[in-house]
């Protein structure tokens, strides 16, 4: 018989989730493999793969076809009311992928959610044009209705489906043994014979090999939550993979014709999905009309801006006005003046409708047209921010603006744009999730009925690192114990094994968090949509990488918190007559660059994790400027230069430039490259470059292409010589020295954008505290560890007795929501109703209502009289008692406590003679007299009260067990967990420190030599924190005192295994607080900057015992000073330690237990 090629098109990508198997990517090796020239995607509802499918197949030489597995409702006409049959349809024109792409997106956003994505059948109707179509294997309604022996209703559906497709259908044949087939061929091959209509033969792929069919088992049942070993799982077609040609001859060796029109629907199908340059609808009729426009709103809105300035000169003047006409010059010749205009339009309108926007993200701060337009918040020109690194005129690329948005009304800007363009001409952008290696360990794990504990385990050893994902084959050969498991247990190999087939293949399908799109026609004439079950709005069923090539551009609304936190504040300023424009802020603020000094910046936005807040105290800020390069150091790479920067500030290191011609670039960050922009300008100085060509230098040495490096370097020398002189070997000096800094430097616009978000939240934290405070808790109300963070923050807050207070909740003071409120002594934040777990802020909300129309509650019996129905239950109740928010009312929690269901009772009679319109039995009131006869019970002992506070507000709100040994503690050197943090650990190495802290967990662990250690959780009146103990002898009084959260003593170990982490800690050494007692010899070391600094520490240092308290101090901070000992009985503690740490000019504090003889006054 003569050589038949056979052409795959029935093959699901891995797209079709939990489904398909196949990379879109590797159907042309797939191809290629078989020995076939084309080959087809053919997804279930979906066209997601086919951009990504079509470009790899262009690249191997492979023909695509696009196709999709379309479901139908069959309807009542034809056999199946409910029935929903699949339908295999290709593009052979553009007019066909046009029709390809609206019947999907029709499937998804026009059905019920509660059924599977369809069409009617009715539907089909003047949308067939250009697709060919396959009657469909056993999932094809005319096979299943053979198969049912429904031949009359075949008939029928036949005659639909021909009228749909004339000349253009298929009855497609599959012979892998399914029973449905099986039973419908006879009925099949009849209907084409007497109709004449073209048969054509298909193996329904879900997977490339035959091997694979246990792994797509499992996958089955991932989809489907079943076990493995279950008998009604779903379970695989051994047969569906993608077969040879010589299988599929030997399989229909009766019907060859079958076979070659599978080659025939290829030669008909030369579609693929088309590359579009971008589409955007026009605010201004046409492209001229858009760039009269952008001009015109450009100059008027300049004009607006400098307004705010003192008196400019001319020749100012003129640089922002050149500046502006070369910008739009640029933005015209590219083609992109209606992007502008149509962020300004939305931006602008958020404005207008007191919805927060950020100043700026990502490169486009460096435009002076979107400071103009309002679209940035930021002058380039006074900060130095070049708009060639936003749009390259050297590079055409479409520009990005992300704009930031108030995270709570981010939505309302998103229906703004759809109702502008049209709910049709808007959609999201579709993100995958991947079955990455801990994911589908987990998956896998729990479908081989693994355990929970082992699973576990074997996740926890593979390294996660967000930035650097470790797949399961890395884990292998960088993670020395997840090998060893693998090689020494049978079933985890198993498991492994199964599951590094897996990763890596999508597993769900979700929105990307700020992408949208907007088209000038309906979406769906440009790409597929998909529907989120969670949201109303469409979906694009191309990625964000996709989309673009489609012709449509992204516009990314991001919802950022620090947004919503700021005016929230503003909010609650002007609630008691402050009037604050955050935008109009001057930059240069003392009290403001105090704080950052100090630290003092938990809740500061980009400024708030433990480094950064240690690098503030050593760098010690004093312009904007720095806060930019902080924000832009702050990372792995560019952080080593943070020191050197520092010392260079304060004058300790000489500032050098690597050439003369350097230095008015780089005065601002003291000789360091710190930006990208720093790299492009140095390229223009030295060597001549246009900023174009500079931003085509930086990327290709961020990209590190060679080639592309090799001919960048000698332009760079001939251009070094033509311009500046300098010879070739100076040249090639600084050309690998910019290209070290290009490797890792920043975005100056995107860094100063979010520094002035951080000089905003810093200023309102110096201040207002309050306000800033109740704002930030008001957006993290149900997490209650960042709350921790923020009260004891609050507490020890400098340069206040006390530092800022936060009241406790109370049912007549609180609201839902953190508040400020003025009370004797100033103002205070009062904590919220809804931040106590498990009361609920809805009914908290309902609560709040009540009290401000009717007054506040004079009586528990008036509270509970006019309780609003529905608003509690017994866990909201007990959750308000054990927090304290009825001590008003009533101070002994214990007795409120054992009175639940009476005062549920009470709620529950009032309520019900409210809605009968009747009165109470003695026709009074019950406010008016409290009635309630309450049982006695014991009252809650100290203990009790602080554990039922800790469960209700996730942490020890008014007071730590720990506090009730705070004299014995400080007095052997104990430091609190948050001042030991914030001091760090020596880079490299390690220091000794005392804490106590109160033991809340253990879980014991095996070293790699059997031996048993420790992992314990503790707590201290400022966090919790985890720390290993490997001393044998304290096993056991771990697992005693957890048991019995006993407050303890800790000696321990501090190292720094990263600058940017928190100190590691090891406990070296413990003994319960009740045992110790406050006569404990300690010696304090610290390095002192300045003779300020040392007289602030004489003055804190007060006698004590003879010999029991030495301090040796470090002169000028230098490492090569000797250390002097100032004395031998001073009184010290860890309170002390904590406040010397405050101290500007006092460093590297350090409190320890002093062995040896005791040191006496000479006499």
């Amino acid at each position: 018989m003569a050589f038949v090629p056979f052409i795959p098109l029935r093959v699901l990508s891995s797209y079709s989730m939990l489904e398909g198997a196949i990379d879109p990517k590797d159907f042309a090796k797939l191809a290629a493999d078989r020995g076939v020239p084309a080959i087809a995607i053919c997804d279930r509802n979906g066209l997601y793969g086919s951009v990504a499918f079509a470009k790899a197949c262009f690249d191997g030489g492979v023909q695509p076809i696009v196709g999709t597995l379309l479901g139908v409702a069959r309807g009542e006409d034809f056999g199946g009311e409910q029935a929903i049959d699949y339908l295999p349809l290709y593009a052979q024109d553009e007019a066909g992928y046009d029709n390809l792409c609206h019947l999907v997106s029709r499937a998804h956003l026009e059905r019920p959610l509660e059924l599977e994505p369809h069409i009617a059948l009715g539907d089909l109707e003047g949308y067939t044009d250009g697709l060919i179509a396959l009657t469909g294997a056993s999932e094809g309604g005319l096979t299943r209705l053979y198969a049912g022996g429904q031949d009359k209703h075949a008939q029928t559906y036949a005659d639909r489906l021909q009228t749909l497709f004339p000349d253009r259908l298929y009855v497609e044949l599959a012979r892998r043994g399914n029973k449905v087939e099986i039973a419908a061929e006879k009925g099949l091959l009849e209907l084409a014979y007497d109709r004449g209509l073209p048969l054509v033969a298909s193996n329904p792929a879900n997977f490339a090999d035959p091997h694979f069919h246990r792994a797509h088992d499992a996958m089955l049942c991932i989809a489907s939550s079943h076990k493995m070993f279950e008998e009604d799982r779903p379970k695989t077609d051994k047969q569906a993979f993608v077969k040879s040609h010589p299988m599929m001859v030997d399989a229909f060796s009766d019907l060859p014709e079958a076979l070659a029109n599978t080659l025939v629907i290829a030669q008909r199908c030369a579609y693929a999905p088309p590359n579009r340059d971008p589409i955007l609808p026009s605010l201004a009729g046409d492209i001229e009309g858009e760039a009269r426009m952008l001009a015109e709103e450009s100059r008027k809105g300049l004009n607006a801006r400098l307004e705010a300035y003192d008196e400019m000169s001319a020749e100012d003047r003129k640089v922002y006005d050149d500046r502006l006409d070369y910008e739009l010059g640029i933005i015209n010749r590219m083609g992109f003046p209606g992007y502008f205009l149509i962020v300004a339009d939305f931006i602008q309108w958020a404005k207008d409708n007191g919805i927060p926007v950020g100043p700026g993200r990502g490169s486009g701060a460096g435009s002076l047209v979107a400071w103009a337009l309002t679209i940035t918040g930021l002058d380039p020109i006074r900060l130095g921010l070049l708009f060639e690194r936003f749009l390259n005129p050297e590079r055409v690329s479409m520009p990005d603006f992300d704009i930031d948005f108030c995270e709570t009304r981010r939505g309302e800007v998103i229906r703004y744009v759809q109702a502008k363009y049209g709910a049709d001409h808007v959609a999201q952008i579709i993100t995958f999730g991947k079955m990455k290696a801990r994911a589908v360990l987990r998956d896998v794990g729990r479908i081989l009925d693994f355990g929970y504990g082992r699973t576990d385990r074997l996740c926890k050893m593979i390294p996660n690192h967000p930035t650097d994902p470790w797949t399961l084959p890395r884990a292998l050969n960088g993670s020395a114990e997840f090998k060893a498991e693998y090689h020494n247990d049978n079933d985890t190999k198993a498991l492994i094994d199964l599951a590094m087939q897996l990763e890596g293949l999508p597993r769900n399908s979700s929105t990307h968090a700020a992408g949208v799109v907007i088209g000038d026609r309906p979406l769906e004439k440009l790409v597929p949509l998909y529907r989120d079950p969670r949201s109303d709005m469409p979906v694009t069923q191309f990625d964000m990488k996709y989309v673009e090539s489609s012709g449509l551009v992204k516009f990314d609304f991001l919802g950022l918190k620090t947004l919503s936190v700021l005016q929230k504040a503003v909010d609650l300023l002007a609630k008691r007559g402050i009037d604050v424009d955050l935008d109009a802020l001057v930059w240069d603020d003392p009290a403001v660059f105090q704080l950052l000094k100090q630290g003092n910046t938990v809740g500061v936005f980009q400024l708030e994790s433990e480094g950064m807040r240690r690098t503030l105290t050593a760098v010690k800020p004093t312009k904007f400027e720095d806060i930019i390069a902080l924000v832009s150091l702050y990372r792995p790479g560019p952080m080593d230069n943070i020191p050197l920067f520092g010392k260079r500030k304060a004058g300790e290191v000489a500032i050098e430039y690597p050439h003369p011609k350097l230095e008015g670039i780089l005065e601002e960050t003291y000789g360091i490259f710190v930006y990208q922009e720093q790299v492009m300008q140095a390229a223009q100085i030295l060597a001549g470059y246009s900023l174009g060509d500079a931003d085509i230098l930086r990327r290709a040495m961020g990209k590190k292409n060679q080639t592309e490096m090799d001919s960048q370097r000698q332009r760079f020398i001939e251009g070094c010589a033509e311009v500046s002189g300098i010879t070739a070997s100076k040249a090639n000096e600084l050309f690998d020295l910019i290209d070290k800094f290009a490797g890792y430097g920043f975005n100056k616009s995107h860094a100063a954008a979010y520094a002035l978000l951080a000089y905003q939240t810093a200023w309102l934290k110096a201040h207002y505290a309050e306000e800033f405070y109740a704002a930030s808790m008001c957006f993290d109300m149900h997490q209650s560890e960042k709350l921790a963070v923020f009260v004891d923050d609050a507490r020890r807050y400098p340069g206040r007795e006390g530092g800022v207070i936060v009241a406790p909740p109370c049912i007549n003071h609180s609201e839902s929501e953190f508040t400020v409120e003025r009370g004797d002594d100033g103002y205070a934040v009062r904590y919220a109703l809804a931040g106590i777990r498990n009361v609920g802020e809805k009914a908290m909300r309902v609560i709040v209502a009540e009290r401000e129309a009717n007054g506040q509650f004079e009586t528990l019996a008036d509270m509970f009289d006019r309780l609003p129905q529905g608003s509690m239950n017994s866990r909201q109740l007990e959750g308000l008692i054990a927090a304290g928010a009825l001590d008003g009312l009533e101070p002994d929690r214990g007795k409120l406590a054992a009175n639940v269901p009476l005062l549920l009772a009470t709620a529950d009679a009032a309520m019900r003679e409210r809605t009968s319109g009747q009165e109470a039995l003695f026709g009074g009131d019950m406010a008016q007299t409290d009635t309630l006869r309450l049982k006695d019970a014991p009252e809650w002992t100290r203990a009790e009260r602080m554990a039922k506070e800790r469960e209700n507000f996730g942490f020890y709100f008014s007071a730590h067990p720990v506090s009730a040994y705070r004299e014995a503690a400080s007095a052997n050197g104990a430091r609190s967990y948050v001042a030991l943090m914030e001091g760090g650990a020596p880079a490299g190495g390690s220091t000794k420190a005392v804490m106590a802290a109160m033991v809340e967990a253990v879980n014991i662990g095996k070293t790699r030599k059997g031996k048993d250690f420790v992992r314990a959780d503790f707590s201290d009146n400022t966090g919790q924190f985890s720390a290993a103990c490997f001393e044998d002898g304290l096993v056991e009084s771990f697992r005693k005192w957890a048991a019995e959260g006993t407050c303890i003593l800790l000696n321990v170990e501090l190292d720094s295994p990263s600058p940017d982490e928190p100190p590691r800690i090891t406990v070296r050494g413990g003994r319960p607080l009740d045992g110790v007692v406050s006569n404990q010899r300690m010696l304090l070391t610290l390095q002192v900057a300045h003779q300020a600094a040392l007289s602030e520490l004489a003055a804190c240092l007060v006698p004590g015992q003879p010999g029991f308290g030495e301090v040796l101090a470090r002169l000028n901070g230098a490492e090569g000073q000797p250390l002097l000992s100032l004395g031998n009985d001073f009184k010290l503690g860890g309170d002390l330690a904590d406040r010397l740490a405050e101290i500007d000019g006092l460093s590297d504090i350090k409190l320890v237990p002093k062995a040896g003889p005791r040191l006496h006054r000479a006499a």
